[in-house]
């Protein structure tokens, strides 16, 4: 497990509206809670809680530190971004203790070479993109290893059961869940249809007649070179 990171915060007197000035001012408005703990209002540098989020994500503990307290350790529990930058808006903090499992979820890491992409020419296709867990703090991982070097052929997969589960760690999602496969690549005849052109939704398909029982009149076609108007 690599280095725990550490969040150093302020408590927090305002609420609600209010947190847009603290925004405005770069600051991250979050609250602090857990088992046996009173929640508390605090917030937190900007730059700060982005670069810490980017190193724990949600399954990996890290140092609070508020004001002149005992630091504790917490965990991101849910952490709300801007849909229009990306950036962090407000954040849950969960407090654990060191002998209390947690449920949540870790990364799916992505290793080896698959002879049925490379050679074969398929498309590696990544169902799960997470995996949900339980474990004690001390045991969760920072990711999970899939190896797509077994896949060999389009007939193989893997499922969350063929997955390396490290020591101390329960896997909640169901075993037989798929997590990646590779596809074959489509054939000519797939190909020309989806590059088939599209008229009133469907594939123009040669000699095809009208299907509203009227014959189609040329007057009923754009002309070559006009476009529909946009409706």
């Amino acid at each position: 497990m690599s280095d725990k990171a550490v969040l150093t915060v302020s408590e927090r007197d305002v609420r609600g509206k209010a947190n847009r000035k603290l925004r405005a001012d770069g600051q991250v408005p979050a609250v602090v809670y857990g088992h046996g703990v009173d929640a508390q209002a605090i917030s937190a540098p900007t730059g700060e809680i982005e670069k810490v989020f980017a190193q724990a994500g949600t399954n990996q503990i890290i140092g609070l530190k508020v004001g002149d307290a005992r630091q504790k350790n917490v965990i991101f529990h849910q952490v709300q971004l801007s849909p229009r930058t990306g950036n962090i808006t407000h954040a849950d903090l969960y407090v654990v203790k060191m002998n209390e499992k947690l449920r949540t979820e870790v990364p799916l890491h992505l290793v080896g070479e698959s002879t049925a992409v490379y050679k074969d020419e398929g498309t590696l296709v990544k169902n799960l993109e997470t995996l949900d867990i339980e474990a004690l703090p001390a045991d969760l991982p920072e990711q999970i290893e899939v190896d797509i070097s077994v896949i060999t052929s389009f007939d193989q997969t893997i499922t969350v059961a063929d997955l390396p589960i490290p020591d101390g760690v329960a896997v909640v999602t169901p075993a037989e869940e798929l997590v990646v496969k590779v596809e074959p690549p489509r054939s000519d005849e797939e190909m020309e249809e989806l590059e088939a052109p599209i008229v009133d939704g469907e594939a123009e398909v040669e000699g095809a007649e009208p299907t509203d029982g009227e014959e189609a009149t040329e007057g009923d076609k754009p002309a070559e070179g006009d476009k529909p108007a946009a409706e």
